[in-house]
């Protein structure tokens, strides 16, 4: 009998979807050993975990320049003028928006 060098069985199942996915990417590394191919992924592989909290932030402040924008343009339409504090207050919403924008493609730039 042949003597294992590796001893501790390790079996999780999957379903065909799954399994259509792994066979994909082993042709595409062009190995037929799964056993060779799981232990390499799971020992060498990458786990990513985002952090999208920027992201949420950038949304959070898209939303409120959107309905302070809706809120100047319907009183400009009920009134026929445009208030130079009002295009103020668009101009540093959006501000702050290019600021975090720039943020996260910084951080973004950063990965390897």
């Amino acid at each position: 009998m042949v003597q294992r060098k590796r001893k501790v069985p390790l079996l999780f199942m999957v379903d065909d979807r799954e399994k259509a996915l792994i066979d994909e990417k082993m042709a595409q590394l062009g190995t037929k050993n799964m056993g060779a191919y799981l232990r390499k992924m799971a020992i060498d592989g990458y786990v990513v975990r985002l952090d999208l909290s920027d992201i949420a932030e950038l949304v959070r402040l898209l939303r409120r320049s959107s309905n302070n924008l809706n809120q100047y343009a319907k009183r400009a339409h009920e009134t026929g003028n445009i208030y130079e504090t009002d295009i103020e207050d668009i101009r540093q919403h959006y501000e702050r928006l290019w600021e975090k924008a720039d943020q996260i493609l910084t951080r973004l730039s950063t990965i390897e």
